[in-house]
Order: structure tokens, then sequence, then C-alpha cells
């Protein structure tokens, strides 16, 4: 079962639309963490995954995204103080992030508010990582403003259609895009692009954090990774790097028993780390 809803426990993040699925009473739980410009909904196939029954699993939207109301400061590292005072608070045991939402996760683990495994899905650790035609539309809107995503926005639904989802997914997909407003999206993407750079690569930031992390990629798409940062990822000993093959754009939809299997793993290093 899933439900839907608007968070109501602490002030900060009462603007977080959620859905869960999942016993309530369930002994462990996982946050889900759409990508930019999507919503909770994203991960609906995943919550319905059968390995995933016996779980709690908490999916929500990140402030200004889909449409729902925008947090002042659109920073990766408010985003990420607020995702983890909302696992605290929902008592997620293990964060699942996608795209922009697993960075977000990765900087929860990174600055110390959250301490569980992480499943990043897609993440981008630098600029290059990420898709050129996005780092192009950072560059236009400092010209000209929320116009290129606006039009981003507007093309989401025919791109949608040459992607390996079912044709009911894609629509309902596309819908939740089509509520995002061009003009915070334009925020969020040029404050995620100035988290990348300040850093110029998280990987080192994801190793440091010393957590048990699942980091997934596709060979192309949405998420690259350059060689240096394989490195520096595959040398750290609680990282996992698995890569796809060909093109994957939408990880959550396009895997969801494969990520289910990575959030069972990583809910199982905690029971197991609890047992030590």
């Amino acid at each position: 079962m899933v439900r839907g809803g608007a968070a109501a426990m602490n002030g900060e993040w009462t603007g977080w639309e959620r859905r869960e699925s999942g016993p309530g009473d369930a002994e462990q739980a996982a946050l889900l963490l759409p990508g930019g410009m999507c919503t909770a909904v994203q991960y609906e196939e995943l919550m319905a995954e059968p390995a995933l029954a016996g779980i709690r699993m908490v999916a929500v939207t990140v402030p200004g995204m889909g449409g729902t109301p925008a947090a002042k400061d659109l920073s990766v590292e408010n985003l990420a103080r607020l995702a983890a005072q909302c696992a605290a608070d929902l008592g997620c045991d293990v964060v699942v992030g996608f795209s922009m939402g697993a960075n977000i996760a990765l900087e929860m683990a990174a600055s110390g508010a959250f301490c569980g495994p992480l499943v990043l899905l897609a993440p981008s650790f630098s600029r290059a990582d990420e898709a050129g035609f996005f780092r192009l539309l950072d560059r236009l809107a400092r010209v000209l403003g929320h116009l290129p995503f606006a039009a981003l926005l507007k093309m989401m639904g025919p791109a949608m259609k040459r992607m390996p989802l079912p044709p009911d997914r894609r629509e309902v997909l596309a819908a939740e895009f089509r509520r995002n407003d061009p003009r915070i999206v334009r925020r969020a993407v040029h404050c995620y692009f100035q988290y990348l750079d300040r850093h110029g690569s998280v990987a080192s930031r994801l190793c440091e954090a010393d957590v048990p992390a699942w980091v997934v990629h596709g060979e192309r798409g949405d998420g690259g990774i350059t060689d240096d940062e394989r490195r520096t990822l595959e040398a750290c000993s609680r990282i996992r790097v698995i890569t796809l093959p060909g093109a994957s754009y939408f990880t959550p939809n396009e895997e969801p028993a494969l990520v289910a299997k990575l959030v069972v793993e990583a809910l199982d290093r905690v029971r197991s780390d609890q047992e030590e």
C-alpha cells in the first residue's frame, strides 16, 4: 500500500510531500530521495518490489521539485541537513538517492548528519560527470534566466518516449515533470553545480564519510564517473561500484529489482552492525 501526504513532524520540512509503503511498525525503514525535477512518485516501482514488503519505505519530494514550495536555501548542503533531519524524525536506517537526490544523500553522510548506509543511483561526483546538455542549460541560464529550463520541461514528455519505461509510467513521470516551476529548477540546478564545483569531485568526500555505500551507474546516461573517481571509490573498502550495461536514465524505474536487492543488503548491514 502506498500512502501520500505532506510531512508534518518538524517545521523545517513540513512542505516535503511523501509517499509510504510497508508496515508502519516495521523494524527497519529506508528514506528515498528522488532526482532533480522528480517527485516521490518516481519510487513507486521500487516500493512495489516484493523483496521490500516487510520494510517501511518513505519516498519524499525535495522542496521545490514537482511544484512543491521551495526552501529559501536550495544548496545541497542545506537540503542534506533537512533530509538528515527527515531521516532521523522518520527513523530511517538507510538512504537511497537518485541523481541529484544521490548527491544530497552523499552530503548527508559527508557532513556527519547521517551515519547509515547509502544506495546512490546515478550520482555525479563532478561537473564533468553530468550530461553535456545539462551543463549547457546551466550556462545558458546565466544569460537567459529560466527560459532554458522552461524549454527542457516541455521536451521531457517526448524525450521520455525513447526511454525503456512502460508507456503508462512514462506519462505519469512526465506529468510530474510538468509540475515544476522552471524558475525554481534554475535555482536548484545552479546550486547543485556550485556544490560540485566547490569540491571539484565529491568522490573522495564519500570515501572519507566512511559509511557503507553502493554506487550504481550506467555505462552512459545519467550520472557518469571518471576513471580517477572510479579508482578513488574502488580503493574504499566500504564502497561497491556497480556498472549497468548500456544506457541508464531513470535507474529506480528501470531497475527496481536490482535497487530492492541493494536496499536489502544495506539494511542487512545495519542489522549486522547492531549485533556486533
